[in-house]
Parts: C-alpha cells; structure tokens; sequence
C-alpha cells in the first residue's frame, strides 16, 4: 500500500505534467519572440539561456542546441565570442547567433579587476563589438567608478554578477546594491539565484530590493539551498522558483532571466530542456 506522501508525490507530478504539456505551447509563444515583438504584455518575463551552459560546445554547436530550447535570448559567455578574438571576427560571431535567428541580450560574466582606463575599454569595445546591450560583470569594488564612467559613455549597461560565499567582494546581491545605489540607473545586478540562496538571503525579497537596478538574472535550482554541488534541474529542487516569477511579474522585470545549467556539462541539453518546461508551465499558470 502506498504512503500518503508518496501518492501526493505521484499527484502531484502528474498535475505538473498535464498543466506543462496544456500551457506549453502558448507559454513558448510569449517567451520566445524578441523583446517588444507583437502584443506581449510588458511584464511578461522573458526566458533566455546564459551561453555559460554550454562550455563544453563550440559556437556553432552551441547555436543550434539554444534553437532547440526555443528561445531567442542569449547571454554569451566568452567560449563563444573570445576576448581574443579581432573586431572582424567578433563581428562574424555576431552574425553567426543573429543569422540563427537568436537576439545577443548580454554577455559575461566578464572579470574587471584592473583599475585602468585601457582594461576597461577593452571590455567596453569588446562588447560593443558582439553587439551586446549588456555586459554581466565581476568587478572589484574600487573599479565601479570608472565602469560607470564608461558606461555612460559607451551607452552599454553593466550588471554585477554575485558569486556566493566564495565570493570577497560580492557575496549576494545587497553588497553590490549598496555600492551602486548613487549611480548610473544603468549600473545594476545580475542576480544569481542559486549563489544568492546560498549566502542565506531571502532571493524573494532581494530581487524586491534590488527594484530597478535588477538588469539581468542567471536562472538556476539546488537539492539544498545552501549546498552548490547539488545543483539540479529546475524545477527538481528547493528554490521558490513560483515565488521569484512572481515577484518579478509584480516589479514587471523588464530584463532576462537566463538560465544557466552547470551540470551534466557534456550533455546539458536534455536537463535544460526539462528546465524550460518547468519555467514555462509556471510562467503560464500565472500569466494565463
């Protein structure tokens, strides 16, 4: 005879499945369309993949497995358009993830630790060249200012990254939020939901708090929230992953929430596929 516990279990994974497989379509229709296309309401939250994802995979690769995930929105992580790489080649990198019919959303994190103009702008022109509107930083707190002067003079925003207990500068996000709450409007966060929860914060009410300076998110779930390692498929774990999509429906996020699965690093795509079900059945359930 079954337990109680495990006969809701076994409910309620139906009802999750039977809700995902009803909504999914339409779910896929208002998060896959670039921002501002047709008549998407403008709290819609719009689901991305943070290219980080998919580290294993050359570029060409990488494309075509984000064209499978059904989203157009990406964040590139520097395996896929290289520091190194000419202004020319950038610029063919480019038009590789464009022609794919995927929309450049941001591009990082990018490490800024050297308090020099010439460092700086390097990052600045690099991301101009990728076309990205937004770069998702690591800095040290003392470069901020002269990130916020190019900034402003470049017309890029930065979103600083924060990485968990490992983390000197930036554990969660209200070190950085502190830092810049005097600045640019377009210096902000990149919350990462999976650091931040296991710092001990509240993600909830730090995505409330980071109000307007919250740019961009990184978009992850764990076993145990207070554990890196067991990090799993979303959906699967202990983040209030309903609790973050509306909050951010309430603040009416206009930014991305990217998703980016660090596991199973050598075939990530079945994991992430199960994870753009989970988000969009939730998304829909509430938006619907």
């Amino acid at each position: 005879m079954q337990s109680k516990t495990h006969s809701r279990r076994e409910f309620l994974k139906t009802a999750l499945a039977t809700t995902t497989a009803a909504v999914f379509s339409r779910a896929v229709s208002a998060n896959s369309q670039p921002a501002g296309a047709g008549e998407k309401s403008a709290s819609a939250v719009k689901l991305g993949v943070a290219s980080y994802s998919l580290r294993q995979f050359s570029r060409s690769e990488a494309i075509t497995m984000i064209q499978e995930l059904r989203t157009p929105f990406v964040n590139i992580k520097s395996f896929h358009l290289t520091y190194e790489s000419t202004k020319e080649e950038l610029a063919s990198g480019r038009q590789e993830f464009e022609a794919a019919g995927l929309q450049i959303v941001g591009g990082g994190a990018i490490t800024l630790n050297k308090d020099e103009d010439n460092d700086i702008r390097s990052y600045f022109e690099y991301a101009k060249s990728c076309g990205m509107p937004l770069m998702v930083i690591a800095p040290t707190p003392v470069v901020l200012p002269r990130v916020e002067k190019f900034v402003k003079a470049y017309g890029i925003k930065v979103a600083i990254h924060n990485h968990g207990l490992e983390d000197q500068y930036f554990p969660s996000p209200y070190e950085a939020l502190e830092l810049i709450k005097n600045m640019d409007a377009r210096v902000g966060l990149c919350i990462d939901i999976g650091h931040t929860a296991r710092t001990g914060v509240d993600v909830v009410k730090s995505i409330a708090d980071a109000g307007a300076r919250l740019l961009d998110m990184h978009f992850k779930d764990l076993r145990d929230l207070k554990v890196k390692e067991s990090q799993c498929i979303v959906g699967q774990g202990a983040m209030p992953v309903a609790g973050i999509f509306k909050q951010l429906l309430k603040m009416r996020y206009q930014g991305y929430v990217n998703l980016e699965y660090e596991i199973d690093a050598d075939n990530p795509l079945p994991g992430m596929k199960e994870s753009f079900a989970y988000m969009r059945g939730v998304l829909a359930g509430m938006e619907g």
